[in-house]
C-alpha cells in the first residue's frame, strides 16, 4: 500500500505564491523598453502583445520542481504485508561496571591474564548476542549510571557497544544503587513477569546518591529480578597488587550483592576466573522465557528518491536553459518559439506598416 509518512508536508504547498504576494518585487536594475508602435502592431494581428510568454508555461517548471519536493519531503512508502515479529523472550537489561578497578589483570582467560571488563565483555556479549527472541539493553555505571543501549531485538549492536565500553567513562566511583534506579526506570513500563537485570561488578558502592538496598526492594515492588555477579580473583589467588599495594578483589561487597538477589527473587554469582564466568553464562541461559503480547511490523521501502531525483534532473534542464541559451530547450521557453508558431509573418506586415507611413 502506498502512502506518506508525513502527508502534513503539503501545507506548504502555497508557500511560493504567500511569498511573492507578501514581499516586495525585486528591482531587476534594467531599464524598460517602450514600442511606440505596439498598438498599431497589435492593430494588425488583432490580439494584445505580451511582454513574457503566458503565465502558466512561465511558472509550469518551477511549479512542477516544487511539488516534487514537497512530494520527497513527505516520505513516500510502501507498505507491505503485516509481518509477525517475535515478542516471546524477557526485556533484560545488563549494568557492566566501568570503574577503575575493571581495569585489573587478574582474570585468566585460555591460559591468558586478561582484566576484568576485557572478560566481561567477552563472554557477556556473547551470551547478549544469542539471546534470541530477548530484548536486551546495555547499561554503564561508574560514578554515574548510563544507559548505553535501551531495550531491543538489536542485540549485535548493543554487543558492539558494550565491546566499546572504556574504563573510567562513567567515572572512577561505583554507584551501585543508581544504577539499579536507572534498569527500574527503563523496566518499569514493561511487563512484570519478563523484567530482568543482570549486575556486574567488582567493588562495593561508594557512589550515586541512591542506597543499592533501597532501590532493590523498589525493584522487588515492580517485579524486576536482579542476579549481580561479582567479578574478581579471590584475593589470596590474584598476584598483582593495584594502586598503592591494595589488591581490588577485596572491595567486592559480597553480603551487599547477596542481599540485593534475595530482596529481588534473582541469585548472586560469584566469576573468579573466565571459566566461572562461562558457567554463569550457561546458567543465565536457562531462564524460562515469558509468552507477551504478539506483534506484528509492515516492511516499509523508501520511494523518496525518485521524486527528489526528477527534482534534481529538471533544476539541472532550467540552469542548463538559463546558461546555455543557444539550445533546443532554451528555444523550446522563449518567446521566439510562441511568436513564430503564432505570428509567422509578423516582420512582413511590420515592414508594410513602415513602408506605408513614408509615404
Amino acid at each position: 500500500m502506498f502512502e506518506f509518512a508525513w502527508p502534513w508536508i503539503f501545507a506548504l504547498l502555497p508557500l511560493p505564491w504567500l511569498m511573492r504576494v507578501l514581499l516586495p518585487v525585486a528591482d531587476s536594475g534594467e531599464p524598460a523598453l517602450n514600442v511606440s508602435f505596439l498598438s498599431d502592431l497589435e492593430g494588425l494581428v488583432r490580439r494584445r502583445a505580451r511582454a513574457n510568454l503566458p503565465a502558466w508555461r512561465q511558472q509550469a517548471p518551477f511549479i512542477l520542481l516544487w511539488l516534487l519536493l514537497l512530494i520527497a519531503a513527505a516520505r513516500p512508502q510502501w507498505l507491505g504485508e503485516p509481518l509477525p515479529v517475535a515478542a516471546s523472550g524477557r526485556d533484560l537489561l545488563v549494568a557492566v561496571d566501568v570503574s577503575g578497578s575493571m581495569d585489573f589483570p587478574d582474570m585468566r582467560w585460555q591460559d591468558e591474564e586478561v582484566s576484568r571488563l576485557s572478560l566481561v565483555q567477552h563472554l557477556l556479549g556473547d551470551f547478549l548476542e544469542s539471546r534470541d527472541g530477548d530484548r536486551v539493553g546495555l547499561i554503564l555505571f561508574g560514578s554515574q549510571a548510563y544507559l548505553q543501549a535501551p531495550l531491543t531485538f538489536d542485540r549485535h549492536t548493543v554487543r558492539v557497544w558494550l565491546d566499546e565500553a572504556r574504563i573510567g567513562i562513567a567515572g572512577k566511583n561505583t554507584a551501585i544503587g543508581d544504577a539499579i534506579g536507572l534498569a527500574l526506570k527503563r523496566l518499569r513500563q514493561r511487563p512484570a513477569q519478563s523484567r530482568v537485570l543482570i549486575l556486574v561488578t567488582d567493588g562495593a558502592n561508594n557512589g550515586g546518591e541512591i542506597d543499592p538496598l533501597t532501590a532493590a526492594r523498589l525493584a522487588a515492588n515492580e517485579g524486576v529480578k536482579i542476579y549481580p555477579i561479582g567479578i574478581g580473583a579471590d584475593p589470596e589467588q590474584g598476584g598483582t597488587l593495584g594502586f598503592l599495594g591494595i589488591n581490588p578483589s577485596l572491595d567486592l561487597d559480597e553480603p551487599a550483592l547477596k542481599a540485593i538477589a534475595q530482596a529481588t527473587g534473582g541469585q548472586y554469582f560469584r566469576a573468579r576466573d573466565g571459566e566461572e564466568l562461562q558457567a554463569i553464562k550457561r546458567m543465565l541461559d536457562k531462564l524460562e522465557p515469558v509468552t507477551q503480547q504478539p506483534t506484528q511490523a509492515r516492511p516499509a521501502q523508501a520511494l523518496y528518491h525518485w521524486p527528489l531525483a526528477m527534482a534534481l534532473l529538471l533544476s539541472m534542464l532550467l540552469v542548463i536553459r538559463e546558461r546555455w541559451p543557444d539550445n533546443p530547450l532554451r528555444r523550446l521557453f522563449t518567446k521566439k518559439l510562441f511568436l513564430q508558431t503564432q505570428l509567422p509573418d509578423w516582420r512582413q506586415r511590420l515592414k508594410r506598416l513602415r513602408l506605408r507611413r513614408r509615404r
